[in-house]
């Protein structure tokens, strides 16, 4: 309904993209009749028709979806009958599919394949979309309608999930402005497209500079460490991009690349480092402290509008945590331990580099490297190690889809029938354990330069039990694509995202809601984690991993003293990990903590600061994200909530501790998890929910035990 049209954007505007047929057929279509995007797919699940649709659809189809959505929405607000629960909220939770179908096809085609016109279009569509927004949230007769429902709905006799479905249409409402006089609502208006445009271009730019930042060296030699199939990727990068017989190794969005853990070049893993942290912030087109500014500006006064102090107390209200308190006491009880332990991993590290003769000093470029190594020297193997038993396939079909099987009775079976947007696209359909449909499951594995960086799940079709049909979802993740004939090997972290999204992904399939609101993974923002998070205990589960941990070459399973090694290695650098996690996101609650006469004017300083009064400043551990590439938080959905993933996390570990005492990975455990939680999505309290399936509330000390911050 009308809160997806602004959701599915902001969750979204880093991307701007279309199927890569599209930048050579972008030419209008005839009529709206003759778009594809103007009636729903008739492919099974109503799967998207990528190979019929085309950049040139979007716009009159965005069009056509706001111009309808206008006209319905009109209707229920002006209907002479007295207001009822049918002929208002059900009417709304059944107006705009057109549009949803358009957004959703269009902002996750933006974040995969990306070309200029759709860039330019997102661009447009910013403000226009958070204007259309508004004139349904501002609508005086609308609210009026909810309002009188709202005010006795003790007496309409609603079920629980249309009672949680009134309350939520309500508090939506005034939460964005219902209440506001017309002239703060004008202002809440020229905001809300300000902030919609703002949050559009922070996420090109992140994406160009990421692209324009790539680093290049001259010669193999200054590869010493990367696999044969990362220097020939390298090689093969560079050649595209006009430079042949150099090598071009391409950055991930994260502050630490993975290559640093490989390099031996101490001087490319610098440059490498540097060119990272340097994103968005040396000028240029794509420089990104003037949005940051401006955007955390404008967030302070919308929020001061709406009667908040600012904009992480009117964020979390309709969290979880629900106040900067609740989640600044959590931040500062990991802080301590957390940064405690990086500086005994720094010492560690500096005792080895000293005791190689090394001569020179730990810096944030070399921690990667020597974490490996002394890893490696305490553990006995390295990531080099793991990754030939790491398979991609075997990792999605093995682990990923076996574990599922395992927990929950589903199956699946690849489509090759169905057009996917790129060539490197899988499709599977995923049965239910009684073998009737379930799910489309889109598997989009590898990086490209017109992808979004990062790993995230999606939603094409939502379930819905008012408007009928199954979910389709998609997994992504930005794993590079090796040279033709070469395997796709996996780092451990690139195994646990993969178990992670899945994660998310179950969330989607299981839904079993009636309104679209409340559909799969619409919950609230630090909760929408817990359960991918939870998924990844099965990465590393025995079972698991011997049904999918086999060396590509030989099929020889990993033996079981590697195995033993990857269990005890859990809590290694635990230090650094948390320590750069909570650096992003104090920086996240710093900015969004401010009251609008507090902004800084300048971004390094104002970053500076912040981690110094968090506890988390330490120069050989950067935050994960630096505030001019933070994409979650300037235009991912995830402003003031970036705290959300170590806030799920504790629910997270509670429940890993909850399958372990239970058996772990059985049925009966499996379709507990579905049934209390998955399958709830959002409708109802996510934490009663969470009561319902642990019988007790969540307990922090698994989280501080799992990531050694418990006290030695």
């Amino acid at each position: 309904m009308k809160t997806t049209t602004l959701m599915a954007f902001c969750a979204s505007l880093a991307l701007s993209a279309m199927s890569p047929v599209s930048a050579a057929t972008a030419v209008a279509p005839a009529s709206l009749a003759d778009n594809p995007l103007m009636h729903e797919s008739t492919l099974p699940f109503h799967y998207p028709a990528f190979d019929n649709i085309t950049s040139a659809h979007f716009a009159p189809a965005f069009a056509e979806g706001m111009r309808q959505d206008a006209l319905e929405v009109a209707r229920i607000a002006n209907n002479p009958a007295k207001p009822t629960f049918s002929n208002t909220i059900v009417a709304l939770e059944k107006s705009g599919q057109l549009l949803a179908r358009v957004e959703r096809i269009f902002f996750n085609l933006n974040g995969t394949v990306t070309n200029p016109e759709m860039e330019a279009l997102a661009l447009k569509l910013a403000p226009e979309l958070a204007a259309h927004t508004d004139d349904i949230h501002l609508n005086v007769h609308l609210f009026a309608r909810i309002n009188s429902l709202y005010q006795q709905h003790d007496h309409l006799k609603l079920d629980a999930e249309s009672r949680y479905l009134l309350e939520r249409y309500y508090l939506n409402f005034v939460r964005d402005g219902a209440k506001l006089s017309e002239s703060d609502k004008n202002k809440l208006k020229a905001m809300n497209a300000e902030l919609a445009q703002l949050g559009a271009q922070f996420n090109q730019n992140v994406l160009k500079e990421l692209n324009a930042s790539a680093v290049i060296v001259d010669s193999r030699e200054q590869l010493d460490g990367l696999s044969e199939s990362e220097i020939a990727t390298a090689a093969n990068s560079a050649k595209q991009h006009g430079m042949e017989g150099k090598y071009e190794l391409a950055l991930t969005n994260t502050t630490i690349q993975p290559v640093e853990t490989r390099l031996t070049s101490r001087a490319v893993r610098e440059q490498v480092f540097t060119a990272s942290m340097a994103r968005g912030s040396r000028g240029g087109e794509f420089d990104n402290q003037a949005i940051v500014l401006q955007k955390t500006r404008l967030s302070a006064q919308r929020a001061q509008l709406l009667g908040y102090p600012n904009y992480a107390a009117y964020i979390l209200e309709k969290g979880t945590a629900k106040t900067p308190a609740a989640v600044n006491t959590l931040l500062a009880q990991l802080a301590p331990p957390a940064l405690a332990n990086a500086h005994v991993e720094a010492a560690d590290m500096q005792s080895m580099i000293d005791a190689q003769q090394g001569g020179f000093q730990l810096a944030p470029w070399d921690w990667a490297f020597y974490a490996d190594k002394v890893r490696k020297a305490r553990y006995s193997f390295d990531e080099n190690q793991l990754r030939p038993y790491f398979e991609l396939n075997s990792v999605l079909q093995n682990g990923v889809f076996f574990a599922a099987h395992k927990l929950y009775g589903i199956s699946f079976k690849e489509r090759t029938d169905l057009p996917v947007y790129h060539p490197t696209v899988r499709v599977f359909e995923v049965q239910d354990c009684d073998g009737k449909p379930l799910a489309l499951f889109i598997s989009d594995m590898y990086a490209r330069s017109n992808k979004r960086g990062g790993a995230w799940m999606n939603s094409y079709v939502t379930q819905s039990g008012l408007l009928g049909g199954l979910p389709v979802v998609a997994n992504h993740l930005n794993i590079p694509l090796p040279p033709d004939g070469q395997p796709t090997l996996l780092t451990p972290d690139q195994v646990r995202t993969a178990f992670h999204e899945f994660g998310h992904a179950l969330h989607g399939m299981f839904a079993h809601v009636r309104y679209p609101m409340f559909a799969g993974t619409s919950v609230p923002r630090d909760f929408v984690e817990f359960p991918s998070q939870v998924n990844e205990m099965w990465a590393a589960w025995p079972e698991i991993l011997q049904n999918y941990a086999h060396h590509y070459q030989t099929g020889a399973v990993m033996p079981p003293e590697l195995q033993a090694k990857l269990t005890a290695a859990k809590k290694f650098n635990q230090g650094f990990e948390t320590t750069a996690y909570l650096g992003a996101a104090l920086l996240d609650q710093r900015w969004y903590q401010l009251s609008a006469d507090q902004l800084p004017t300048n971004v390094p300083d104002f970053e500076a600061a912040a981690l110094q009064q968090g506890g988390v400043s330490y120069a050989l551990v950067p935050p994960r994200y630096r505030s001019t590439y933070f994409s979650h938080i300037f235009s991912g959905g995830y402003a003031a909530s970036y705290y959300g993933y170590i806030w799920a996390e504790v629910l997270d570990a509670d429940t890993v501790q909850w399958f372990t005492e239970h058996g772990g990975l059985e049925r009966k455990n499996g379709d507990w998890f579905r049934q209390q939680l998955l399958s709830k999505g959002g409708s109802m309290d996510v934490m009663q929910a969470y009561r319902n399936f642990r019988g007790r509330d969540a307990q922090i000390a698994p989280l501080l035990e799992r990531r050694g911050l418990t006290a030695k």
